[in-house]
């Protein structure tokens, strides 16, 4: 029986395209160690992205092919994640004890954005990801009620807000401050200066992504956001309706204009199925997303249905990742928080936290 050599247990792996990545896992830098002894082969490899509902497979397609190569008796996988900081806009200065900000937007209201936000936040924390989430809309908070959140934050320190936590996520909202019915008659500058307390007074932990629910348009919040946030990539919500993407093109343009990346859209609602004989029909047309993605050159990262369970999760504090946690909806939504964040591992990594601090006294 032939021996194997680790460059033929690499030109092996070097076959496999990640669907996330959509490269391979050599030239992802993924693969940290192989190891061959005799017929044994074993193989380390570190993903940059959540992955607790992907590694089995990619373990026993990794086992399959190596396992094809002659004189390997048995292949062991051993696949974790480690999820790294990555670059932001220039001048603007890391939010302590969070790593990335992904912004979810959308050009229009009703397109379902706030609902998508909520259940990917949960999606990368069933991945195994730390994970906050940040309601950004100050007129119209949605996330305390769909996190089944109620009551006020605390301070330990009288100056900063400890987040609250639910379905082990962080969260923060203008919603936890004020009673639900309370109207937000702010001007825009107020609504900004909000913002910025509710990001930056509140001590987040150690959280890998920080999911920031944007409300509609792009006007001040959005603006702020841009130029003062570290927004390590935006996501634009729309549904496949001719104007939901009109707007969501705005939305698009306007990350452009700011340099901020735009890491793909994702179309809602874009087909219901009849719940009662199963016949699918396009409500709000067809392939929108698809077409606004090929036109500006930004990924499809994935289409919801219009299915009634989505909006009966969120609107009893449960959303449907949490709710229905193996079933083809919370699929979807992990699916597509894979896609976000493995197109966030191959961006240039953040080493700012890395350097020392140069202080200078006069002594």
């Amino acid at each position: 029986m032939s021996s194997v050599s680790q460059q033929q247990v690499q030109d092996k792996i070097k076959e496999y395209i990640d669907p996330y990545m959509e490269k391979d896992l050599v030239s992802a830098k993924v693969v940290k160690d192989i190891k061959v002894d005799g017929g044994k082969v074993s193989v380390d490899i570190v993903m940059g992205f959540p992955v607790n509902g992907y590694k089995a497979k990619l373990a026993d397609k990794l086992q399959e092919m190596i396992g094809s190569l002659d004189g390997v008796s048995s292949v062991s996988c051993n696949i974790s994640h480690k999820i790294d900081s990555h670059s932001v806009q220039k001048g603007v200065n890391m939010i302590p004890g969070v790593k990335n900000i992904i912004a979810i937007a959308s050009g229009k209201g009703g397109v379902g954005k706030s609902t998508t936000a909520v259940n990917l936040a949960l999606a990368l924390s069933a991945e195994g990801a730390t994970v906050g989430i940040l309601d950004a809309d100050i007129y119209g908070p949605s996330q305390p009620r769909m996190l089944g959140v109620s009551g006020q934050p605390e301070s330990a320190d009288g100056s900063s807000l400890e987040p609250m936590n639910s379905y082990h996520i962080q969260s923060m909202s203008i919603g936890y401050l004020i009673d639900e019915e309370t109207p937000m008659i702010w001007r825009g500058p107020m609504v900004t200066q909000a913002l910025e307390q509710l990001l930056n007074d509140t001590k987040w932990k150690d959280v890998d992504y920080l999911v920031v629910d944007l409300p509609p348009g792009t006007g001040d919040t959005q603006l702020t956001l841009a130029q003062k946030v570290p927004v390590t990539g935006a996501v634009i919500v729309t549904t496949p309706q001719d104007i939901a993407l009109l707007d969501a093109r705005k939305g698009l343009k306007m990350f452009e204009k700011v340099e901020v990346p735009v890491l793909g859209i994702i179309e809602n609602m874009s087909t219901h199925i009849c719940s009662n004989c199963g016949h699918e029909e396009h409500i709000f047309g067809a392939g929108g997303g698809g077409r606004m993605a090929d036109q500006h050159n930004v990924d499809l990262l994935g289409s919801l249905p219009l299915d009634i369970r989505i909006r009966e999760d969120v609107d009893v504090g449960k959303p449907t990742v949490v709710a229905d946690p193996q079933g083809r909806l919370a699929e979807i939504y992990r699916d597509i928080a894979r896609r976000i964040a493995a197109k966030l591992a191959l961006k240039q990594k953040d080493f700012s936290a890395s350097f020392p601090k140069i202080v200078i006294q006069n002594n």
